[in-house]
């Protein structure tokens, strides 16, 4: 797909101070375009802040190392970012992802724009910049820095690798094309350090996220055969191992280890009436459609919900679902 970034280029030529935001619970790849687009901007001679709806997850704030992501309410009041000349979201389209800061966008009163690379999406009332053939936004902004003429410095380079490997499964999905590796290149020799950047994602961990993983791994079960993996994480798993939710954070992936699984599912309990649900495929099996059915999205081989209910009633009701689209 090739974007046309020129609606978003006019933006950015016409105003001075921006407002950078993403979802609720921030991967690496919404936090990493965050840091990386704010330090564009500043080359350009602009002003940004980032803020959040929630504090960035314990397990990536290495890529945050000047703390500069706010968050809404604690660092940062709404009424001081609102006279902001724009407003730039990135990473999502969705409202019901941005937690506390829907509000903000919602009422904004300058420019609005998105960058994002997923296939499902809201009406932000903003200039949309997508391209749902992208394996990560990360790779998205360093186009976006090119387009600008901005030189790829360390600052920038090191969360764009850290966006694009975590949203790649560290290169394994299918998402990774040759683009990819060229994106990949260009951040290496600006100075992303690849050894670096997995040591702090994944050999960094604590003791009680080691423990929750065995629960997690635990509750594994097996349907269809083995084509539908799932597992779950309650709030006495989380209580009994001290561990909190950013710890769940990559669990899914160890049930596509399982021979003949095609479609993973995680199941998190999150609060009494509300359970995270992650979907995750390695066939052409979509299931976003299978998230859309519940109010969530994504894309075809990772999507999420936020189900309105308890754990067993997401797991009945999504497992279901999942039954009937899987024959």
């Amino acid at each position: 797909m090739s974007i046309d970034w020129q609606p978003l280029v006019e933006i950015i030529n016409a105003n001075q101070s921006f407002l950078l935001t993403s979802h609720c619970r921030a991967d690496c790849d919404a936090v990493g375009s965050e840091l990386a687009l704010a330090v564009i901007l500043r080359s350009l001679g602009k002003q940004a802040t980032i803020v959040n709806g929630d504090p960035v997850p314990s397990h990536i704030q290495f890529i945050d190392e000047r703390s500069e992501v706010c968050v809404l309410g604690e660092e940062v009041q709404a009424i001081e970012i609102m006279k902001l000349d724009a407003l730039i979201v990135v990473d999502t389209s969705a409202w019901g992802q941005l937690g506390p800061m829907a509000e903000v966008v919602k009422f904004f009163p300058g420019a609005r724009a998105v960058v994002d690379h997923h296939v499902c999406s809201d009406d932000l009332g903003a200039t949309v910049i997508r391209d749902d053939t992208a394996e990560a936004t990360g790779r998205m902004i360093l186009e976006l820095a090119e387009v600008l003429g901005v030189k790829i410095t360390p600052e920038i380079a090191r969360p764009l690798f850290a966006a694009i490997a975590t949203d790649t499964g560290w290169f394994r999905f299918s998402s990774v094309k040759e683009k990819t590796f060229l994106a990949l290149a260009k951040l290496v020799a600006a100075g992303a350090e690849p050894p670096a950047i997995f040591s702090a994602l994944y050999e960094q961990h604590s003791l009680s996220r080691l423990h929750l993983r065995g629960r997690i791994l635990d509750h594994v079960v097996s349907d269809l055969d083995g084509r539908l993996m799932s597992t779950h994480v309650t709030s006495q798993d989380f209580a009994e191992t001290d561990a909190n939710k950013t710890d769940t954070e990559d669990a899914i992936n160890a049930l596509h280890t399982v021979a003949g699984s095609i479609v993973a599912v995680l199941f998190v309990e999150l609060e009494e009436g509300v359970t995270k649900v992650s979907l995750r495929s390695r066939t052409d099996f979509d299931v976003s459609a299978i998230a859309k059915q519940f109010g969530g999205g994504g894309h075809r081989a990772a999507s999420g919900i936020t189900f309105e209910g308890g754990l067993e009633d997401a797991r009945k009701a999504v497992l279901d679902a999942l039954r009937v689209a899987m024959g």
